[in-house]
């Protein structure tokens, strides 16, 4: 009885450490919230769609791609 609740215990602490990958997981919607950005409005890809914009770097190769209407408003000179 003992060893079936230590092994039970290891499967549950592994199953709690493991980090699903971000860009090739299994699962639609975990890749979606990891490769999101700009408050979940924009989403990380090598190079944009004609309808977005560039807005900033997810990382050193892919940006994050906004469509226009979601990017703040531009003030200055």
């Amino acid at each position: 009885m003992a060893t079936r609740s230590v092994l039970l215990a290891l499967v549950v602490l592994d199953l709690l450490f493991y980090v699903p990958p971000g860009r090739s997981g299994p699962n639609v919607y975990i890749q979606k919230i990891f490769a999101s950005c700009w408050r979940l409005q924009g989403t990380c890809r090598p190079k944009c769609l004609k309808n977005e914009q560039y807005h900033i770097l997810c990382d050193t190769i892919h940006l994050c791609c906004v469509n226009p209407k979601y990017l703040p408003i531009l003030t200055g000179k």
